[in-house]
């Protein structure tokens, strides 16, 4: 039995570990610029992260003193928490699948198309009541500023590889024709009929292009992006977490039938 609990607190001090990048991911995915303008993609990867490394403490702490209904809590716990991060995973890469982006030639940068992305992102993200939010955190943030900062030329700005965010916020669509002074700053053509975005431009810093839909098919080209690669570092450590969790279990179950065997022996003593 305790050499069950020895292997018990080894696999949960591994469970630990393996909550860390969890929860790394999910503050990387909350210090986002666009996921800061979001509150709904924001925290759950960090609380789950979180609730993980609570629930290996607990586990650890059951094993290394023998608290066997300690032990029992957090496989319960554990179980849900791992379904959950599954949900999770599954849900954000049917939702990030459609990629909306498309390449401009002559560019480096890529530009996106808002019917691209999955209905569910455009329904949650981009609909009235919660892009007038969205726009003016947007709009107070250093997005489309920094670009001024970075380049300078023309050349400098066109063989760029911008976020989508900035391509769809922070300059007018290329098909427009809109003659390049700076990243944020652009002369009118004399007939810009390509677009409807065209006529949304404005050079004012806090409009820019906030409120066409190249901009919020940016924002989802930005959050799918994101969200693709920490659903790379969420996958290992699912794998690692169920792997740990399944030895967990034959560990605990092995220990309840030492115990029982222990008291049968004594009792037949």
């Amino acid at each position: 039995m305790g050499v069950s609990n020895n292997i018990t607190a080894v696999l949960n001090f591994i469970a630990l570990m393996a909550s860390i990048p969890i929860i790394a991911s999910g503050v990387w995915l909350a210090s986002k610029p666009d996921n800061e303008c979001i509150h709904t993609f924001r925290w759950h990867v960090l609380i789950l992260g979180i609730f993980i490394l609570l629930g290996s403490i607990t586990s650890f702490i059951g094993a290394y003193w023998n608290k066997q209904g300690l032990l029992a809590f957090y496989l319960c716990c554990m179980a849900i928490l791992i379904a959950l991060l599954l949900f999770l995973l599954v849900f954000a890469f049917i939702v990030t699948r459609p990629d909306g982006s498309y390449a401009v030639p002559g560019r480096g940068y890529r530009e996106s198309r808002i019917d691209g992305f999955s209905a569910w992102l455009r329904n949650h993200v981009t609909d009235s009541r919660s892009w007038n939010r969205i726009r003016m955190c947007l709009a107070d943030s250093d997005v489309c500023i920094k670009l001024t900062q970075d380049y300078i030329t023309a050349d400098q700005f066109f063989n760029s590889h911008i976020t989508p965010l900035q391509s769809g916020c922070c300059k007018p669509p290329t098909a427009c024709g809109y003659n390049y002074v700076n990243p944020i700053l652009w002369i009118s053509p004399v007939n810009p009929m390509a677009d409807p975005d065209c006529y949304l431009w404005n050079n004012d810093q806090n409009q820019l292009c906030y409120n066409c839909n190249a901009c919020k098919a940016g924002l989802l080209g930005k959050l799918r992006k994101e969200w693709r690669k920490a659903n790379i570092i969420l996958v290992v450590a699912v794998v690692v977490l169920i792997w740990v969790y399944l030895i967990a279990c034959s560990a605990y179950k092995n220990a309840k039938t030492e115990d029982l065997f222990r008291r049968y022996k004594r009792g037949w003593v």
